[in-house]
């Protein structure tokens, strides 16, 4: 799953009264996390760069708001939205004016915006809405039950969890309803990175 389709359904709330699709049957199974080398650089990740027999050139850094970080002899390097490969490629054709036939690699030493993108969203009539990290083997049941419950507000069948992917942003029904009274758990999906459940609250 693509990182940055987790980060859509953070926003999902917003927009799933206009372009998300009621999808039948539970959620598609979690898929393997993609590998490293593609996954996208964000804000915050820690990348180390390396020249081969010129470890001057070397240097660890965050990436900047901007998305830039500062390499020297070249200056700023966009890394943010690019695989390690394609930061290593860019620094290596700008070293190349430096350096006879650089040989450059960039690692990941610290995936923090992966951390945010990941979080698990539990909206509504909760007693307190809350954005918790991703765990493998989460439910909805564990995520409702870190907002602390439901309020006396809440409509718990009507409830539902919305995840998106590169087709779009889907919802599934949860009936917390049958989960916490009569646990009936066929509804108790095992949540994916960046899901957002939300809980409405009953007309009055």
């Amino acid at each position: 799953m693509a990182l940055s389709a987790c980060l859509a359904s953070s926003l999902a709330l917003a927009g799933c009264a206009s372009g998300g699709s009621q999808a039948s049957g539970p959620p598609p199974a979690i898929e393997a996390p993609a590998a490293v080398d593609a996954y996208k650089i964000g804000v915050d990740d820690i990348v180390q760069v390396t020249v081969w027999r010129n470890p001057d050139l070397g240097i660890t850094v965050p990436v900047r708001p901007d998305g830039m970080i500062s390499v020297p002899l070249v200056g700023d390097v966009r890394a943010g939205g690019l695989t390690p490969s394609e930061v290593a490629a860019d620094i290596g054709e700008k070293l190349a004016v430096y350096v006879r036939d650089p040989q450059v690699a960039v690692i990941l030493t610290d995936l923090r915006s992966h951390e945010y993108l990941s979080r698990v969203r539990v909206t509504g009539a909760v007693r307190q809405p809350i954005s918790i990290p991703y765990r493998q083997g989460m439910t909805v049941l564990d995520a409702v039950l870190a907002a602390g419950g439901l309020t006396e507000f809440a409509a718990p069948a009507r409830s539902e969890l919305y995840r998106s992917d590169e087709s779009g942003t889907r919802n599934y029904a949860v009936d917390l309803d049958n989960i916490l009274d009569d646990g009936d758990l066929s509804t108790n999906y095992k949540v994916a990175p960046g899901d957002v459940i939300t809980v409405p609250e009953r007309a009055l």
